[in-house]
């Protein structure tokens, strides 16, 4: 089975932090990647924007670079990598000063065009990039505005930055991206969810024991040791990334797929979200700390040797989060990150409820519970557990298998990174998969009592062994309900 590629009409694609890592990584990758689906329509054009002092030639340099690293060699074609550098220019702009934002409006032109402007900076360049864009008068006509996160680092300073952007730019106009939201198996969570009459009905309290939802990374801080100390995991990953995996998991059935309906549902989930305050903080949450220890590349440093500095950041968090709703009432949701964990794997477990009564003797062995268990990394795909007879004669043996759909096995088409979709999807003005401003307000309302709290109780960072799966606070907080963390397979 294969996919059906939809062209889009020609836009100006303009990068500012064109020569930034995420540009080099992500951008530039995902952009050629589109053209090689031939999903580019003249005249589009890509316009890298910086501080750096490059000609147009040395920024075809670097992108040619940066796809050669970060594009298998397979899917590398040379004559349609030399007619993507064709469409990149470049321009020396100050988001501070405002400096060269004069040439950025020449080179743009009068060309009618979609126009997005992706902002692959730091936070706080968002506001001055989209007051000089107005004074510029480049955010007239319908513009687009792609803001990477953090949207602030608590709710004061993300309700900050969106007067910021939103002040010149109208909400419909302002795309606040999440990458996870564009990897395949999320947005297969809502076709799993409501194109099916075997789920729907039974997703809810009544036949639904919990939720687990894990991201767990191998990695330490490669080279994000300055915003990352600053930050810490519930705000670089809870916040935006498992909230909003949270909410598609376990929000209504939207009216439609309109962008609105679909994040009407997902705001209403963020909302009932039961608040962590106080003294609940230390029994509803761990804090962690990876110590040294031993990764799949070998030993590797704690995170204080590795950052150089005592810190009491946390690179681990656990909790279990409640739904105050009909559907959700009584179904805990256990949510654990963390960096320098045992695997590297992003994946939500469905937890049915047991059977009520088992008919088979002790003989047959014992029945787990059936299990919805989808893999967003690696591995795409969905995994349904289910008890079935042991094939062979000698009386009823009872077998616990999944029912296993690989993403790379049922379709014959390479699995697209989540920016080619989420960057098409902007170019389109399809807001489904972006964040709306209500939305990223409301999961720094839930957030923000508990960084109080952690304050407030100085609850410090426990340390875990690093290739492991946290401190052993992490086990306890799911255990002591009779439950256990699901084991990826």
């Amino acid at each position: 089975m294969s996919s059906q590629i939809i062209p889009v009409d020609p836009f100006d694609f303009i990068i500012f932090g064109g020569t930034g890592d995420l540009a080099e990584r992500k951008l530039l990758p995902a952009l050629y990647q589109r053209q090689m689906a031939g999903q580019f329509t003249d005249p589009t054009r890509i316009i890298g924007a910086s501080r750096s002092a490059l000609s147009d030639d040395e920024f075809r340099a670097f992108a040619s670079k940066a796809i050669t690293e970060h594009v298998k060699a397979s899917e590398i074609d040379k004559s349609e990598l030399d007619k993507f550098l064709q469409r990149l220019t470049y321009v020396t702009v100050d988001a501070k000063s405002g400096e060269g934002f004069d040439t950025l409006k020449a080179t743009i032109g009068d060309s009618k065009a979609i126009r997005a402007f992706y902002l692959a900076v730091a936070p706080s360049l968002f506001g001055s990039i989209a007051t000089h864009l107005a004074n510029h008068g480049l955010n007239e006509g319908d513009p687009r505005i792609v803001v990477e996160k953090p949207i602030g680092r608590d709710l004061a300073s993300a309700r900050a930055l969106n007067d910021a952007i939103g002040s010149v730019f109208q909400e419909q106009q302002i795309f606040r991206i999440d990458h996870y939201l564009g990897k395949e198996t999320v947005q297969n969570l809502m076709a799993l969810r409501f194109a099916n009459t075997l789920y729907e009905p039974l997703w809810n309290s009544t036949y639904i024991d919990h939720v687990q939802i894990t991201v767990a990374e191998t990695v330490g801080l490669e080279d994000r040791v300055s915003y990352y100390d600053t930050a810490g995991a519930l705000r670089d990953m809870v916040q935006n990334h498992m909230l909003q995996l949270l909410c598609l998991t376990a929000m209504e059935p939207p009216s439609s797929m309109d962008a609105d309906a679909v994040r009407d549902e997902k705001l209403k989930i963020l909302r009932s979200l039961r608040r962590i305050n106080g003294n609940e903080s230390p029994r509803l949450t761990v804090r962690g700390q990876y110590r040294a220890g031993a990764s799949s590349g070998g030993a590797v440093n704690g995170y204080t040797e590795e950052l150089g500095a005592e810190s009491d950041t946390e690179t681990f968090v656990a909790l279990k989060a409640e739904i105050a709703n009909w559907r959700w009432a009584g179904v805990p949701f256990y949510l654990r990150t963390g960096k320098r964990l045992a695997e590297r794997v992003s994946e939500i477990c469905i937890q049915f409820k047991p059977v009520s009564h088992s008919i088979f003797e002790d003989t047959a062995g014992s029945i787990p519970a059936n299990q919805l268990v989808i893999r967003l990394q690696p591995d795409e795909g969905v995994k349904q557990w289910m008890m079935i007879k042991d094939p062979g004669p000698g009386g009823m043996r009872l077998r616990h298998v999944p029912l296993d759909m690989s993403f790379a096995d049922a379709f014959e088409v390479r699995n697209p990174d989540a920016y080619e979709r989420l960057i098409m999807d902007v170019i389109r003005g399809n807001q489904t998969l972006f964040m709306r401003r209500d939305e990223v307000e409301a999961a720094w309302q839930w957030i923000d009592p508990i960084l109080a709290s952690w304050s407030e109780n100085h609850q410090t960072v426990q340390g875990y062994t690093a290739g492991t799966w946290g401190p052993s606070a992490s086990i306890a907080l799911i255990e002591r309900d009779g439950r256990t963390w699901h084991e990826s397979i």
